[in-house]
Order: structure tokens, then C-alpha cells, then sequence
């Protein structure tokens, strides 16, 4: 097949591993689908939790392997973890050619091209900036060693979170909270502080799962508060200190964590070098004497201003949603990718 037809297919590959989202960690999203001599699917897969892609494509699959192709978002696995490795899953099944999209980092996993190659295997590699971006979360976890962290803030035209009462309830429209539901269907976990919750008395849901909730700060809080219910785990780290909130979300494993907190807790992070990505929620609304979102970033001059990179804008009935991603090495991979 030619490279545009490969390019197709992998793309369908990466419309598949976006269903996964929200469901894998501490594993990547993946895609997968085999097409048979004629090129056509015949087979998909993508990993939510258990299988693997490429296992449950080869489970659904009932062609002629030797006359078909395996497509994937991601490099095959090589290591034994939950499951067995997807390499050796793939030469027993005897498919004779596979096409990935993005070499897996993970060192204790890497090297199943190279496996597939010495069982006899055609393999080749068709880059996929979008199959990049839609990773970049397991990515960056491979990267810096921690989850990817996302700081969400709805704000007023003059950057207010609250009004000078400390009242924010409701500084966004109803589109745009929907909108923050459907964010926190796609992370694994949600940071906030005992100020926010004293202030708000969150839920924190989705609006189809509910992310583990993580509460940080060392005031004890009243157990009636809706954090607490049983609609999602909730962990309240009674600590100030960063460091060991970074190993409690290590030693979980997650991917991607949605910060929503208020400015001393968000502003401690993103000073830190600690955020990753901005979605910044801004209504058509003057605060005047509000409270800002930001505070102690030691910016006294224009010459010290932190730039963001601009990964776009989107509309929520007169409310602007954009997003943005701290300029840095592991981030500046992605910002190339098409959304």
C-alpha cells in the first residue's frame, strides 16, 4: 500500500485509541485494526483497560493472516507486564506485516519492532504528528517521570477567579462548565486544595466518570462536604509540600491530573515547573477589584513575563475557552501536532 493509504488507516487507528481515553492508565491510549489483501478493515481494537489493541484486534480477527496487515498508534509491546508481550502475541498469530505509528519510549517495554523484525516480520514506521498530540500524556509521563498536569481556570475578561467577597459561583456559562465535565471524563485525577473546597464544597465529576479526587492541604475538613461522597475515591494529602504530592501520583500511576484549585496551591505548581497545560475558561465579565489566578510568580517586569504556547480557541456561547501549553522541550514535540 502507499504511504497515503498507511497515513489513512493510521489515522483510523488514532479515531479508535481516543475512545480509550480516561480508562487506560497507567498504559497509553491505542488503536488498532487489521485490513486484509485488498486493504480493507477487518478487524479493530482499542485499549480500554484490559487487552491490549492489538490483542483484541487479533482476537476478532478471522482472515488470512499472511495476506494482511496490522495498523497501531503505538509501537507493539515487548516486556511481560499484566498481559503477556503484544510481540509475541502478534508472531504467533502470523501476520506478516505491521505498521506503527509512534516508537514506544518506555525502556522496559521499547523494542518490539525490532522483535516483530527478527520472527520475519515486515515493519515499518508511519509518523503521525496527531498520533503524537493524542498521547502526549502517557508521553510526557515516559518523559519527566510524572503524570502530565492540567490547570483549569475560569476567570473573568480581567483575569478575576472571584469578586472582591470572595463569591465565583458563576463566573462562566453553562456551556462552559459542561464543557470542564467532559475534561474530567479524560483525566485520571483531580487536584484542589482545602481552601477550594471550603469555599465551594465541589464535586468534582464528570459527566460520565468520576477521576479520582485528591485533596490537598492540612486543615481538617467537615465530612458532610460532597468531596466525600461515593460517587469517586477521594484522598485528602493533609501536606503543603509538593514533593510529596508528586509521589502519591506517581505511585498511582496516573496520566493525566486536572488541577482545579485556587491560586496559592495552582500558582505553587505552575512556579514549580509542574504544569504542563493551561484551559483557561474566560468570560465576557469585568471583576474589577477580583481575585486574581495567579499570585507570588516574582514577575516585576515586562522582560520577565512566562509565554505559553497557543494550542487554540474554542467557543461556549460568548464564554472562550484556550488552551495552552507551557514552553518547554517535552511540550514544544507536540505543539506542531494538529488537535
Amino acid at each position: 500500500m502507499d504511504q497515503s493509504h498507511d497515513l489513512a488507516l493510521i489515522e483510523r487507528a488514532i479515531d479508535l485509541s481516543l475512545k480509550g481515553i480516561g480508562k487506560t492508565f497507567p498504559n497509553p491510549i491505542v488503536g488498532a485494526l487489521i485490513t486484509d489483501g485488498e486493504g480493507q478493515i477487518v478487524s479493530e481494537g482499542f485499549h480500554q483497560g484490559g487487552p491490549h489493541a492489538e490483542v483484541i484486534a487479533l482476537n476478532n480477527f478471522h482472515g488470512d493472516p499472511t495476506k494482511s496487515s496490522l495498523y497501531l498508534t503505538l509501537e507493539p509491546c515487548n516486556h511481560h507486564g499484566k498481559t503477556g508481550p503484544c510481540t509475541e502475541a502478534i508472531i504467533e498469530s502470523g501476520i506478516k506485516q505491521v505498521i506503527y505509528a509512534v516508537a514506544d519510549p518506555n525502556p522496559i517495554a521499547a523494542g518490539g519492532a525490532r522483535r516483530l523484525r527478527e520472527a520475519g516480520i515486515d515493519v515499518k514506521q508511519v509518523t503521525s504528528d496527531r498520533a503524537l498530540f493524542v498521547n502526549r500524556d502517557w508521553l510526557s509521563k515516559i518523559s519527566l517521570g510524572r503524570a502530565r498536569m492540567v490547570w483549569k481556570v475560569a476567570h473573568s475578561l480581567d483575569g478575576a477567579i472571584a469578586a472582591q467577597d470572595g463569591t465565583s459561583k458563576w463566573i462562566t456559562n453553562d456551556a462552559s462548565r459542561n464543557d470542564v465535565r467532559k475534561v474530567r471524563d479524560g483525566v485520571d485525577a483531580i487536584i484542589t486544595g482545602t481552601g477550594t473546597v471550603l469555599a465551594d464544597d465541589p464535586t468534582l465529576n464528570g459527566s460520565e466518570r468520576n477521576p479520582v479526587r485528591i485533596v490537598v492541604g492540612e486543615r481538617n475538613l467537615p465530612t458532610g462536604l460532597h468531596i466525600f461522597d461515593d460517587s469517586a475515591e477521594t484522598v485528602h494529602l493533609k501536606t503543603r509540600l509538593l514533593d510529596e504530592v508528586l509521589s502519591f501520583i506517581k505511585v498511582r500511576g496516573f496520566n493525566r491530573v486536572l488541577v482545579e484549585c485556587g491560586p496559592k496551591l495552582g500558582s505553587a505548581l505552575f512556579a514549580h515547573g509542574l504544569i504542563d497545560e493551561i484551559l483557561l475558561y474566560q468570560a465576557p465579565s469585568i471583576l474589577g477589584e477580583g481575585r486574581r489566578f495567579t499570585e507570588n510568580l516574582s514577575i516585576s517586569s515586562i522582560k520577565d513575563q512566562i509565554r505559553l504556547l497557543d494550542r487554540g480557541i474554542e467557543h461556549f456561547a460568548g464564554d472562550i475557552k484556550r488552551t495552552l501549553f507551557t514552553d518547554n522541550e517535552n511540550n514544544r514535540r507536540f505543539v506542531c501536532s494538529p488537535v
